[in-house]
């Protein structure tokens, strides 16, 4: 049984109270499966606890809060490598010239020792140069530059990872997968000293998103009273949003997340019915915008635009390996050929629609997160024979949402993850956190789980992500403990349209290192999704095209099924 969200202080009512008693009933008749379960957790792997370090305090624009290690519920040592894996570099000094910082018209890339031809197989090298507006080099790093390789006429690409020398210049390693021609490609997304301001943002309390909370109750004379009020996450001493007339407050008993909403002025605090997004809210200051600007911002620089022949390699590479967890995440990750993904990682397949009703026969899968995992129960919805979609009364993409097959035995959810969560309007009760949703999963060989969680989460503090994520990990270890046959796959964020103060890829690219770090060596997999969207052809999106979307799922099936 999922708990919703409990208020601190007043009781609950109606739903809340059913939960409860339903709950109190569960205890009194599972006496011998509590006793298991708490047997399997004493035999598990314990993470470290952690101390009381605190976090250094963020001093922007009079929203400042210290986070402790406690409060992120990991160790003083893993806090540390978190912030090393995160670490980029940057100006020292506030810069207060638009012609100081990078500019995209300027800065230029060029190919290294350039030959007639190369072989599949084989890479180039490509030196990225920053200047400035006034022409000149730039002297640090810090700027996110995005490359690839591409075919138009193949609907070929493959990415490239961007090398900081901290200096000014960049290198790029482009590997040449395909036979044919080849251009290179590479785009400044923001400039170093938009990343600075992105950063501080971050790393601050300020609300950049709102949400909304519904309210409702029974008024004089049989009627209905209906109320909506901001409500925003608590996170960090006194919490980080406050309202005048603060707040109603509930908190989560598993993961301990706290949320507040403004009182209402009519009803009480036990009657939050709904929740839904709210407006966003811009931190910065005038001449912070003007970085911003679309000019500056995800802007292809130029270079050497020339055609690269690359002849057919007779060479074997070796067969792939099969598709399991544990898997590293090179890079490239695999590239795209007539709009058809190649992994590197291992060995994927193609999968018809039957065949992927043959995949996930005697399966029940589970998918949590977003309107991304969405994407995928719809496409599965599609695309495997009989999958068919109950009515559970809920919102069509608001969910939750399941689909079932009878004749071989196939159940998906889809279930979107707790707030905070810029979705429309929801009940509040059928928003769960995903540690406790994991937390009720039995698990076994015909269970996979897959979780996301980085768009929503990219308006907080990433010591709130963390704390999430460390919850999350330790549902995750128990399931794997009780049930180790489970299938249970990471899909990470992927790059999106949006390119501003609020959803910048380069928020994401960071949540993406958080969550691969603290699940290292957990035995899961890793479903890096940021490659595939960051070179294909399609206009970038929060939510990837329908080609995007059935190679990751073609994906995730050869995980579900290995050959």
């Amino acid at each position: 049984m999922v708990m919703p969200l409990m208020k601190k202080s007043n009781p609950p009512v109606g739903r809340f109270r059913q939960y409860a008693v339903l709950l109190a009933c569960f205890f009194c008749t599972s006496s011998c499966l509590a006793l298991w379960r708490l047997n399997i957790w004493n035999q598990m792997p314990q993470f470290p606890p952690p101390g009381p370090k605190p976090a250094p305090p963020n001093n922007n624009n009079n929203h400042s809060y210290a986070i402790s290690t406690l409060d992120m519920e990991i160790s003083d040592e893993e806090w540390e490598r978190q912030q090393k894996a995160l670490d980029w570099p940057g100006p020292d000094d506030e810069i207060t010239q638009l012609s100081l910082s990078t500019s995209p018209v300027h800065s230029t890339f060029s190919i290294v020792g350039l030959k007639n031809s190369y072989k599949v197989g084989e890479d180039i090298s490509i030196i990225i140069t920053a200047r400035d507006h006034n022409k000149n080099l730039k002297r640090y790093g810090g700027d996110f530059f995005k490359a690839k390789l591409f075919n138009s006429k193949l609907k070929a690409s493959v990415y490239g990872e961007v090398v900081d020398h901290r200096n000014g210049t960049y290198s790029v390693a482009l590997l040449l997968p395909w036979e044919g021609q080849a251009e290179v490609f590479v785009r400044l997304e923001h400039s170093s000293e938009v990343v600075k301001i992105l950063k501080k943002y971050r790393e601050s309390s300020f609300p950049r998103s709102h949400y909304n909370g519904h309210f409702e109750g029974p008024g004089p004379n049989e009627t209905r009273i209906s109320e909506v009020v901001q409500c925003n996450l608590k996170w960090g001493g006194d919490g980080s949003w406050r309202k005048g007339n603060c707040c109603c407050e509930y908190k989560d008993l598993k993961t301990g997340t706290v949320w507040q909403c403004e009182r209402p002025k009519k009803l009480s605090c036990d009657k939050l019915v709904h929740h839904s997004r709210g407006g966003l809210e811009s931190p910065l200051k005038a001449f912070e915008n003007q970085l911003f600007t679309k000019k500056l911002t995800n802007v292809a620089i130029p270079g050497d635009k020339i055609n690269i022949n690359v002849l057919p390699n007779t060479a074997d590479n070796g067969k792939m390996e099969r598709c399991r967890s544990g898997l590293a995440t090179p890079v490239p990750a695999g590239f795209y050929l007539k709009d058809v993904w190649t992994s590197f990682v291992c060995n994927t397949q193609k999968f018809n629609s039957s065949q992927m009703g043959n995949c996930l026969k005697n399966k029940i899968v589970y998918l949590l997160g977003d309107s991304t995992t969405r994407q995928w129960f719809e496409y599965l919805e599609r695309n495997v024979p009989g999958l068919k979609r109950m009515d559970l009364h809920t919102p069509r993409t608001g969910g939750p949402l399941m689909a079932v097959e009878l004749k071989n035995n196939i159940i998906v959810h889809w279930k979107p993850h707790g707030v905070p969560l810029r979705f429309i309007k929801m009940l509040i009760t059928d928003l769960h956190y995903i540690a406790n949703e994991i937390d009720e999963i039995a698990g076994g060989p015909h269970a996979v789980v897959v979780f996301t969680i980085f768009a929503h989460l990219v308006f907080h503090p990433i010591t709130f992500y963390i704390h999430e994520v460390a919850k999350i990990r330790r549902s995750v270890v128990a399931l794997l403990s009780r049930a180790p046959q489970t299938t249970v796959i990471i899909k990470s964020g992927n790059t999106a349209g949006v390119k501003n103060i609020f959803q910048s890829d380069w928020y994401v690219m960071q949540l993406n290192t958080v969550m691969q770090e603290m699940f290292r060596d957990i035995g899961v997999i890793y479903l890096d999704v940021w490659q595939m969207t960051s070179c294909h052809y399609l206009r970038e999106n929060i939510h990837p095209g329908p080609v995007i979307i059935a190679n990751e799922v073609k994906m995730f099936l050869s995980y579900v099924c290995p050959i």
